[in-house]
């Protein structure tokens, strides 16, 4: 269960590596564009810019930086302070690990129970994009599953023998 949960993990960070590196790509065109229509005023011409740039990079980046955190669970790359810890007991560092893993578990399972709570809502509303005009809902779908990957990570760690302190 566990490797097949970090394999899930790694695939959801390599798309979301890939979507950050199609939103780069499209960013590096619609620049490209502005400074050729710079120099194309100049001769009374004009070179347009992606048409719904903001909404296509808002939507993309919505998924994707999401993507990254059930990888960031299972390297245990979140935010830990092993400074203090390592003066302590084994035992001690192991119930800080428990509890953070608690923690960490419930977060993402509230943040995945909101976002469930926001995909309904936008697609009770039909909310569409301010230029392109799509769907919204659409977009919250691999941060759900993202949420709930991480928690299912998460909460295997919790019952991990070792402490990685």
């Amino acid at each position: 269960m566990k490797n097949a949960l970090y394999k899930a993990a790694s695939w959801f960070a390599v798309i979301g590596g890939l979507l950050a590196l199609l939103i780069a790509v499209v960013t590096i065109v619609n620049v490209t564009a502005f400074g050729l229509d710079k120099l194309a005023r100049l001769f009374d011409a004009n070179v347009p810019a992606i048409i719904g740039y903001e909404d296509f990079v808002s939507m993309i980046v919505s998924s994707a930086a999401l993507m990254f955190f059930p990888y960031c669970q299972a390297q245990r790359g979140h935010v830990a302070v092993d400074v203090f810890i390592k003066m302590f007991p084994a035992g001690f560092a192991r119930a800080i690990d428990v509890i953070s893993g608690i923690c960490m578990t419930g977060l993402a399972l509230f943040l995945g129970y909101m976002m469930v709570n926001g995909l309904i809502e936008v697609r009770g509303d039909n909310t569409l994009s301010a230029i392109l005009g799509w769907q919204i809902w659409p977009f919250y779908v691999p941060g759900i599953i993202s949420m709930f990957l991480w928690a299912a990570i998460a909460g295997t760690q919790i019952f991990e023998r070792e402490a990685d302190v």
